[in-house]
C-alpha cells in the first residue's frame, strides 16, 4: 500500500511564481525549478529525499531555470519536451510519455499548449497495487487559478492561434483529470505570465477550476475576446528569457560583490551607470544619494528593476546591510542579470559626502489639499489599462515601463506622481528627481485614498 506522494511549493513571490518538489519519501522529481537551486535542493535535503527527476512546462519568459543546473548537480534525467529547439542535452518528452519515478510515483505528459506552442503539463500519479491515480497536474503556464497562462508572449502574430489553443487544454485537463485533482501552475501569483487575475487564491482542484475558471465556463468565442481584450504590457526583459532557457543556463554565482566605496559610487553615477537604492520608499524619500533609483526590495523589485534597466547597463546595489544586497543578488540571477559593478552597506552618510537628495511624500488627500492653493501636475505611473478604468482627471498617463523613453513628457513645475499603491511612484519619483525635477510621491492607495479625497475621478464609461 503506497503512501500519497508530498508535493512541496516553492514560492517566487516576486517574479509571482512557484516551483515544485514532489516526493515519496525517498526519491523526488521537481517541476520549473528557479536559478537558486540552492533552495530546492536544501528542501529536499531536510525532507531526506534524492532528486531523480526535474520536469519543465515550457521553455519560460519571465524567469531564467534552474532546471539544467539541478539536474547536473543531482544526477537526475532533464525531462524538456522533444519538440522544443534546445542546445543541451535532455531527456525528451511528449504528450502520452509516463515517467517511472519509483515503484509508487509516476509522471504523465499532457500537451497543452497556447502558452507555448510546446507546452506540456504533468499529471502526478500515485501508483498503488498496479492502478494509477492523478493527485496533481503541473500545468505551468496553462490552467492556472479562474484563469490562464497569457497567449501573446511569443509574438502578436502567434497570438490569436495560441489563444485558440489555450481554450483547448484548458479543456483537454478537464476532461481528463478527475475532479479532486490539485491544480499546481507555475504562474498566477502576481505573475505577469498570468492572463487574468488569480486573485488571492493559493490552492485548487480540477473541479474547482470547472466552477470557478472562466476559460471552462464561458463558449470560446466569448473567452478569447475576453482574453485578448485583457492582455496588458508585460517586463521587458522577457524578450531575453526563452534565448537563455534554450541555451541552458548554468548555475548562478552568488559570490558577494565587490565593495564600492564614496569615490567610486559618485563616478558610477557621474557615468550614466545604475546605482539602485534598496532601501524602502520611505526611508529613499527622506535621504538618498543624488542620482540614484530606488528600487525597493521590499517589493516586486527583480520584476521592474529588469523591465526598466537598458539590458547590459552596469549596476551597482546599495542596502541597509549585506543580507539585503544578497536578496537582491538572488533575485537579479532569476532574470540573468548575473554581474554585479558591486555594492555599499550602510546609509547615506556612509555612500557620499556632497548634500542628500530627498523628496516628500503625501497621501491623496494632501493632493486635493494642495491643487486648491497651487498648480501642480500629476503624474498617474500605472499601466493604460489602469489609467483607463480610472484616473484623477486631468492626470497626464506615463506608465513606469515607459517612463525613462517619454521623460520628456513629464510635466514641468512641481510634479506629484502616483501609481495604484505606492510602489511604482516611488521608483518613478527616483528616476525624475535624478533629472532635477521637484517631485512628489505620493504614497497612497489609489482605490482607498483617491475618490474619498474629493479629487476629481474620470472613469471609463
Amino acid at each position: 500500500m503506497s503512501t500519497a506522494p508530498v508535493i512541496i511549493p516553492i514560492d517566487t513571490p516576486t517574479l509571482g511564481d512557484r516551483s515544485y518538489l514532489a516526493h515519496d519519501g525517498t526519491v523526488a522529481l521537481v517541476v520549473d525549478p528557479q536559478r537558486d537551486i540552492d533552495r530546492v535542493l536544501a528542501l529536499a535535503d531536510e525532507a531526506g529525499v534524492r532528486i531523480t527527476h526535474v520536469f519543465e512546462t515550457h521553455i519560460h519568459n519571465d524567469y531564467l531555470t534552474g532546471g539544467l543546473a539541478l539536474a547536473e548537480a543531482t544526477g537526475a534525467a532533464y525531462h524538456v519536451n522533444g519538440a522544443d529547439e534546445v542546445s543541451y542535452a535532455r531527456t525528451p518528452i511528449s504528450d502520452g510519455d509516463v515517467v517511472e519515478v519509483s515503484s509508487n510515483l509516476r509522471v504523465r505528459a499532457i500537451a497543452t499548449p497556447g502558452h507555448t506552442f510546446t507546452h506540456l503539463s504533468y499529471a502526478l500519479e500515485s501508483v498503488s497495487d498496479g492502478d494509477a491515480e492523478a493527485v496533481g497536474v503541473f500545468t505551468g503556464g496553462s490552467l492556472l487559478f479562474a484563469a490562464t497562462g497569457r497567449p501573446d508572449l511569443l509574438g502578436h502574430e502567434h497570438t490569436h492561434e495560441l489563444v485558440h489553443h489555450q481554450f483547448s487544454s484548458a479543456h483537454r485537463l478537464a476532461d481528463e483529470l478527475p475532479e479532486h485533482t490539485h491544480v499546481l501552475p507555475t504562474h498566477g501569483f502576481g505573475s505577469f505570465c498570468s492572463a487574468g487575475s488569480t486573485g488571492d487564491t493559493t490552492a485548487s482542484t480540477i473541479g474547482a477550476e470547472k466552477r470557478q475558471n472562466p476559460a471552462l465556463t464561458q463558449d470560446e468565442e466569448q473567452w478569447v475576446a475576453d482574453t485578448l481584450a485583457g492582455l496588458d504590457a508585460y517586463p521587458a526583459y522577457y524578450a531575453h528569457m526563452a534565448p537563455g532557457n534554450s541555451t541552458g543556463p548554468s548555475a548562478p554565482d552568488l559570490s558577494t560583490p565587490e565593495s564600492a566605496d564614496k569615490e567610486t559610487l559618485a563616478t558610477r553615477i557621474a557615468a550614466g551607470e545604475w546605482v539602485v537604492d534598496l532601501r524602502t520608499r520611505t526611508a529613499f524619500a527622506s535621504g538618498h544619494v543624488a542620482g540614484t533609483l530606488n528600487f525597493g526590495i521590499d517589493g516586486q523589485f527583480a520584476t521592474y528593476l529588469g523591465w526598466l534597466i537598458p539590458w547590459g547597463t552596469p549596476l551597482t546595489l546599495l542596502g541597509d546591510s549585506p543580507e539585503q544586497v544578497a536578496e537582491a543578488q538572488r533575485q537579479l540571477v532569476r532574470i540573468g542579470i548575473d554581474h554585479l559593478e558591486g555594492a555599499a552597506t550602510g546609509s547615506p552618510a556612509d555612500w557620499t559626502d556632497a548634500p542628500l537628495g530627498s523628496f516628500e511624500r503625501a497621501v491623496f488627500a494632501d493632493l486635493a489639499q494642495v491643487r486648491h492653493h497651487r498648480q501642480v501636475a500629476v503624474l498617474d505611473v500605472r499601466r493604460a489599462s489602469e489609467y483607463a478604468d480610472a484616473h484623477i482627471d486631468g492626470a497626464v498617463n506615463v506608465p513606469l515601463h515607459e517612463l525613462l523613453d517619454r521623460v520628456d513628457e513629464v510635466p514641468s513645475g512641481e510634479v506629484w506622481v502616483h501609481c495604484a499603491g505606492g510602489y511604482r511612484a516611488s521608483i518613478a519619483a527616483s528616476v525624475l528627481a535624478a533629472r532635477g525635477v521637484h517631485v512628489v510621491a505620493v504614497d497612497d492607495s489609489f482605490g482607498e485614498g483617491a475618490v474619498p479625497s474629493g479629487l476629481p475621478i474620470a472613469a471609463a464609461a
